[in-house]
């Protein structure tokens, strides 16, 4: 709680001191004193209690008088004598005050707190003095914008929610250098954070790009920023600014416990606000009053509630009435299996029990169900008759419910976890429940087994973040599979539904190598069940976390029972501590009756009949998760190839075509590998301007790749790794997207590249000069992945590097002879599909469809350059017989075919 604000001090006449300082921030700089006591004469009293203590401005050597101000000017005479004040620089410690009478430290009573030299923030009910929020237009100037405004939440303060750039604003004069620290959560990267300070004249103080710009935050999770201050004035900001596309609504940016350090004094203790207490004397903090007790204003201890009818959460600051019991107030849990074998349907009530039974309207707790079989086993575990599941043994293997057996001889186990009966949590999963508001679901578990499926579990309101998280400490591919050529590591896959009737929102989320949490995707609303997919490609330690929250609107109520988010299935590949369900054929020592699995080159098979390692074919690439045998090498797309170890294909820019007796000849390679389009600028639907900047790989594997960097989510990763696509927020693949707020318009200082996206990951071919590329990565927009194809356009009069653009129309399949491979927005399924009519893809029906994409799944793009245009060979012209001009005999002819024009060089003799 910030200090009270005092009156202003009226300059006194007096030689020694020179004038008291008028500063807006005097009350931090400048105290009220003791007071004593009082007589009185004529007209004009004599001062005796009628006046206290303050500090004049510091003078140039340090030093400071301290005079006594009568309460009302003019009112009394014989003010006590000004005296030398302590210098500028003094501070009480931590659980003190300077007492201005004897200019001494005092420790605060208890009921009271002081930080000495800093000031803490700490109860946002409303917004403390001092405070500001401003939103700012996109010229940069004030608006009035209620709507889009930092917002006291009581615990904390929370930011807009739109796309508007609003700025928490708070000027602090420091008499010494401090600090000030922080708390915060940070979850969207739709939404832009930075922290700044600027000095009087509204010049920005020097920063480095990790003090400035947020990192991201976990779910639920609270993150501490530190910054050092100077002395003199400090004009700190807090800035959001979102981007939104479409309808989606960006999560909040929270802020609490704002302390500064570097007030040169106080000399007052703080009350301990309600709900929390000092019980000793020279406290430096007030601490929340336990559950089922509450406390006043300035309280050393928390009285108790009368625990019958009554009851309080941590830190109340009144109790109240328990109402009668509802279908709120309990929930259902299976139990664990029991020595027979059974488990049952039971129901709990939430803890802290705050209802009353036996009353008026009162809902009763269900009775249990009938005891029932216990699921069997997950695959790869077993039950040796007993109550519980046991892992099979290193180099066995199990369904589930028969005996583990060990593997046949050229065979080996296929490591991984396969959840899909849940009577208990499994050992490597946890679940929590947190709330960013209070602690009432610290102590609850988030999710709940339930015989086929794990779900969402009651929480205590409906803002909590229910959380379910599995930990896999790395991946382990199969003997015979290279870790050189493999493109996956593994793969989770889980199926789900969520059962909502309002905003609930269901987020998978997964942090490699424990560095920090990124959302993969996520679900809002009701989701029928369904199943996504994400691959891991490379080894790395990564918990995997499901987050469910039934609304993100402030709730410290639970109302919406029945919205619920139930998991059926989990499966994790190549999990290197995996149990196993199946074995799986591994190559063999080419050593006569050897049984020994062995690593297989890059760009190999296992040949099943044989047991023996196999290169794949010429242009070809392997499959890592592919059953073994020759059909894990995948043919490459036309006029591609694939690298030498078979990883990928790509063009390398060189291919021929025929038509008739004309044969074209073909080198993009002058094009350069990575070519850039800058499309735009579009305008958000509050009119904050931004492009896409698409990068392109057009020739080359992968070495050549497009690079797309977010330039402010992800400040652990250093420039270097940027530029190599090695950021949790860098993209490496053929075609990627990002999107550019420019430098004005958002009042950012500069230019912003968030949101890189992968459009196109795998090349499937070339033909009549379109490249056409896929993702097959899952999105809740794009549940098919994303294509793109990029057309090259001959213009001799473009330069060789040449013009991208996104044409004005796209084309769209329209001809496949298989119904099942159709898909209006993803033209190039009918690449792959060996019954499509390709000429109809690339050349059929064309749509209008804005900025290269109808709906953000399927992209065109058009690169015209004199460098796509074909080369000239030794098959492109012959010489002829001239005729004679003038008494002139032309001697060469020559005959230039570009298969539609005609060309003539005439050389005269």
């Amino acid at each position: 709680m910030p200090p009270p604000v005092l009156p202003a001090a009226t300059p006194l006449p007096l030689a020694p001191p020179p004038p008291l300082f008028p500063s807006p921030w005097r009350w931090y700089v400048v105290y009220q004193g003791q007071k004593s006591g009082c007589g009185s004469s004529d007209n004009r009293r004599t001062c005796f209690a009628d006046y206290y203590y303050e500090y004049t401005e510091c003078d140039s050597t340090g030093s400071r008088w301290r005079v006594a101000i009568p309460q009302s000017p003019g009112a009394c005479t014989g003010l006590p004598e000004p005296v030398r004040g302590t210098e500028c620089t003094f501070s009480c410690d931590a659980g003190e005050f300077l007492e201005m009478s004897a200019q001494e430290c005092t420790q605060c009573a208890a009921g009271s707190y002081s930080l000495g030299s800093g000031v803490r923030f700490d109860q946002w009910d409303s917004m403390p003095a001092g405070f500001s929020s401003l939103a700012t237009s996109l010229e940069n100037s004030p608006r009035g914008d209620d709507s889009s405004s930092w917002v006291p939440q009581g615990n904390y303060l929370e930011s807009n929610r739109d796309e508007c750039t609003v700025s928490l604003i708070y000027a602090v004069h420091l008499k010494k250098q401090g600090s000030v620290s922080f708390e915060y959560q940070y979850p969207d990267k739709n939404l832009l954070f930075e922290f700044f300070i600027q000095n009087d004249q509204c010049q920005e103080m020097d920063q480095s790009a990790d003090a400035k710009w947020l990192k991201l935050t976990n779910h639920g999770e609270w993150a501490t920023h530190t910054v050092n201050l100077k002395s003199g004035t400090n004009i700190l900001y807090w800035r959001t600014g979102g981007v939104l596309m479409g309808t989606k609504v960006v999560k909040p940016v929270l802020l609490k416990n704002v302390q500064i350090e570097g007030v040169a004094y106080t000399s007052e203790c703080f009350p301990c606000k309600p709900g929390t207490f000092s019980h000793s004397p020279g406290s430096s903090t007030c601490d929340p009053c336990p559950h089922d007790t509450y406390s006043g204003h300035g309280a050393s201890s928390c009285t108790p509630c009368n625990t019958t009818t009554q009851y309080a959460a941590e830190g109340s600051a009144t109790c109240k009435d328990k109402p009668p019991c509802s279908k709120k107030d309990y929930f259902q849990i299976h139990t664990a299996c029991d020595h027979e074998g059974k488990t049952q349907v039971m129901y709990k009530w939430m803890e802290p029990k705050i209802c009353l039974e036996g009353v008026a309207d009162a809902e009763p707790l269900p009775p249990s169900g009938e005891r029932e079989p216990c699921p069997p086993c997950n695959p790869g575990f077993y039950n040796n008759d007993t109550a519980t599941c046991s892992p099979c043994p290193p180099g066995t293997y199990s369904d589930g419910m028969k005996p583990c057996r060990k593997c046949p001889a050229g065979t080996e186990p296929t490591l991984g976890y396969e959840y899909k009966w849940w009577n208990v949590l499994p050992a490597n999963m946890k679940t929590s429940c947190f709330n960013v508001g209070n602690s009432k679901c610290d102590s609850m578990n988030g999710w709940e087994v339930a015989g086929d499926h794990i779900q969402s579990g009651a929480g205590s309101s409906d803002n909590d973040y229910l959380i379910l998280n599995i930990h896999i400490p790395g991946f382990k591919l199969p003997t015979s599979v290279s870790s050189h050529s493999a493109t996956e590591f593994g793969r989770i896959t889980f199926e789900f539904e969520t059962v909502c009737a309002a905003d609930c929102e269901l987020y998978f989320m997964m942090d490699v190598n424990r560095k920090s949490t990124t959302v993969v995707e996520s679900w809002e609303g009701a989701k029928t069940r369904q199943s996504y997919t994400h691959i891991m490609t490379k080894n790395a330690s990564v918990s995997y976390t499901w987050a469910f929250q039934r609304t993100n609107q402030p709730s410290d109520v639970r109302r919406r029972v029945n919205d619920v988010a139930r998991l059926y299935s989990i499966t994790v590949s190549n999990a290197v501590d995996g149990v196993s369900s199946e074995c799986r054929a591994c190559a063999l020592s080419a050593q006569p009756s050897s049984s020994t699995c062995v690593p297989c080159p890059p760009g190999h098979y296992i040949d099943t009949r044989t047991s023996q390692c196999t290169e794949c074919p010429r242009n070809t690439y392997l499959v890592s998760h592919a059953t073994p045998g020759p059909d894990a090498c995948k043919p490459c797309g036309p006029a591609s190839r694939s690298d030498k170890d078979h990883r990928l294909c790509y063009s390398d820019c060189h291919f021929t075509h025929t038509e008739g007796n004309a044969t074209l000849t073909f080198d993009f390679s002058l094009l350069g590998s990575v070519g850039s389009l800058m499309n735009g600028p579009s305008f958000t639907s509050k009119g904050t301007k931004y492009f896409h900047q698409f990068n392109i790989s057009l020739c080359g594997g992968q070495g050549q790749l497009a690079v797309c960097t977010d330039n402010v989510t992800d400040l652990s990763v250093t420039d270097s790794q940027r530029e190599k696509g090695e950021g949790a927020n860098s993209v490496k693949t053929f075609i990627c997207q990002s999107t550019i707020i420019p430098a004005s318009g958002r009042g950012f200082h500069t230019a912003l590249s968030s949101q890189s996206i992968n459009l196109a990951d795998t090349f499937l071919g070339s033909f009549l000069l379109n490249f056409f590329h896929r993702s097959l990565d899952e999105t809740s927009s794009c549940v098919l992945g994303r294509s793109a194809v990029v057309t090259l356009r001959c213009n001799p009069v473009k330069s060789t590097k040449g013009d991208l653009s996104v044409p004005r129309y796209s084309p769209v399949c329209h001809s496949l002879r298989s119904p099942a491979s159709y898909h209006m927005t993803n033209l190039f399924i009918c690449v792959v599909d060996a019954g499509a009519d390709l000429t109809a893809c690339a050349f059929g029906h064309y749509s209008r469809c804005p900025a290269g994409t109808c709906d953000g799944c399927t992209f065109h793009f058009l690169w015209e350059s004199s460098g796509a245009c074909p080369t000239c060979t030794d098959r492109d012209y012959h010489q002829i017989e001239g005729a004679c001009k003038g008494g002139q005999q032309v001697c060469d002819r020559y005959s230039i075919s570009t298969g539609t024009d005609w060309i003539w060089d005439e050389t005269m003799c």
